[in-house]
C-alpha cells in the first residue's frame, strides 16, 4: 500500500483556482452594488437590507438556468452572454409579480476549473444584474472531477426582488376589453434550445451566414433581454393589471397564468413581424405557427396587460425607453375557446 500523500489538488479541486477566481470577479461584483448591501462577495452568508422607502415589502423570488443554449455555448466557446441569460431569466420572471430585484446570487459547477471560461461567464452575470439594477451579492462555485465532460460547466441563478403589498400583481383586476402590448424579445432568449439544436444538426453545412443583420452564431447566442428599468417604470406610471414572461412554453402557456378565470387572451398573428431567425426555425423544423408560439417567444418576450384608455401612453413610454412594442391582442370572455388563440 502507497504512502505518497494525495493533495486536494491530486484529486482534481484546485482551491488557489477557485481563490484566483473569487479575487478576479470581486470588481465585477462590486459594479453591482447598491442600496441595502451590507456585506459583499467572500462571507458564509450575504447580508441585505430591504430599502426603507418600503412599507409593507412583500419579498418575491425566483430561480433558474440557461438550459441546453449552454451546450452551445461550449460547441462556439461563447461563454460571454449566458451569465446575462441567467440573470434575466430570474429577474424578468420576479418582475411579472410587480417586484423589483434587489439580490442576485449564482451557481457555478464544473469538473475541472478554467479561470478564463468561468470570469467569462460570471463577468455576463455581473453585467445581467447592473443592467437590471440588482446586487450581485453571493454565489457557489464548485469543481467536481468526474460529474462534468472537460470544457462543460452548469449554471443556476436565484434572485429576490421586493414589491409594496398593495401593488403586487396578481392579474384579478383583467377584464374584457383590456389590450395585450408584447414587447419584443433580443432572440430565442433561453428556451426551445433542445429545437434549436435539432435545426442546426438538420440544417447541417446549410446554415445561413446571418440572420437578422448578425453573424448566425451572434444571433442565436443573442442574451435574454433584460425588461426590468423600462417596465418598472412603466408600472409607476401607468395601470398594467398584468405581466407575462414569455419562456418555455411560449405565448400559449405563459399568458395563461397570468389571467383570472374565465378570460381568454386573443392575440392577432401578424400583428408583430417575424424574425428572420424564426423564420428559420419555422421552416428548418417544418412547424405549424401554433407550434412556434407555444415553444419559443416567437418575438415577443414580454406581455404588459393593461386598459385599453391606458395602452397608447404605456407603450409610447416603454418605445422612449428603448423597447420594441407592438399591441398583438385583446383580452376576452373565454366561452368555448382556448385561454390563448392566435388568429
Amino acid at each position: 500500500m502507497t504512502t505518497t500523500p494525495l493533495s486536494y489538488k491530486d484529486a482534481g479541486v484546485d482551491i488557489d483556482a477557485g481563490d484566483a477566481l473569487v479575487e478576479r470577479i470581486k470588481p465585477l461584483a462590486k459594479k453591482t452594488m447598491r442600496e441595502g448591501v451590507m456585506a459583499g462577495i467572500g462571507g458564509f452568508g450575504a447580508l441585505f437590507e430591504v430599502p426603507k422607502r418600503y412599507k409593507e415589502p412583500v419579498l418575491v423570488s425566483g430561480t433558474d438556468g440557461v438550459g441546453t443554449k449552454l451546450k452551445l455555448a461550449f460547441e462556439w466557446n461563447m461563454h460571454d452572454t449566458v451569465g446575462i441569460d441567467l440573470v434575466a431569466m430570474s429577474v424578468n420572471d420576479v418582475l411579472v409579480q410587480g417586484a423589483e430585484p434587489l439580490f442576485f446570487l449564482d451557481y457555478f459547477a464544473c469538473g475541472k476549473l478554467d479561470i478564463d471560461t468561468a470570469a467569462s461567464v460570471i463577468g455576463g452575470i455581473a453585467k445581467g444584474c447592473e443592467l437590471s439594477g440588482c446586487a450581485l451579492i453571493g454565489g457557489e462555485t464548485a469543481e467536481m472531477p468526474g460529474m462534468y465532460p472537460a470544457g462543460e460547466y452548469d449554471l443556476a441563478g436565484f434572485a429576490v426582488g421586493a414589491v409594496e403589498k398593495s401593488k403586487i400583481l396578481t392579474g384579478k383586476d383583467v377584464t374584457p376589453g383590456d389590450v395585450v402590448l408584447g414587447l419584443a424579445s433580443s432572440g430565442v432568449h433561453s428556451n426551445g434550445f433542445s429545437l434549436v439544436r435539432k435545426c442546426i444538426e438538420r440544417a447541417g453545412s446549410d446554415l445561413p451566414a446571418t440572420l437578422d443583420g448578425k453573424p448566425f452564431k451572434e444571433t442565436l447566442m443573442q442574451p435574454t433581454r433584460l425588461y426590468v428599468k423600462n417596465v418598472l417604470a412603466a408600472l409607476a406610471a401607468h395601470p398594467i393589471k398584468a405581466l407575462a414572461h414569455i419562456t418555455g412554453g411560449g405565448l400559449l402557456e405563459n399568458i395563461p397564468r397570468v389571467l383570472p378565470a374565465g378570460m381568454a387572451a386573443h392575440l392577432t398573428q401578424g400583428s408583430w413581424p417575424q424574425t428572420e431567425l424564426f423564420a428559420w426555425l419555422q421552416k428548418t423544423a417544418g412547424i405549424d405557427d401554433i407550434e412556434m408560439n407555444r415553444t419559443f417567444n416567437n418575438g415577443i418576450g414580454m406581455v404588459v396587460v393593461i386598459d385599453a384608455a391606458s395602452a397608447a401612453d404605456c407603450a409610447a413610454m416603454l418605445r422612449e425607453a428603448g423597447e420594441t412594442v407592438y399591441e398583438i391582442g385583446v383580452i376576452a370572455s373565454i366561452g368555448d375557446g382556448a385561454a390563448v388563440m392566435v388568429r
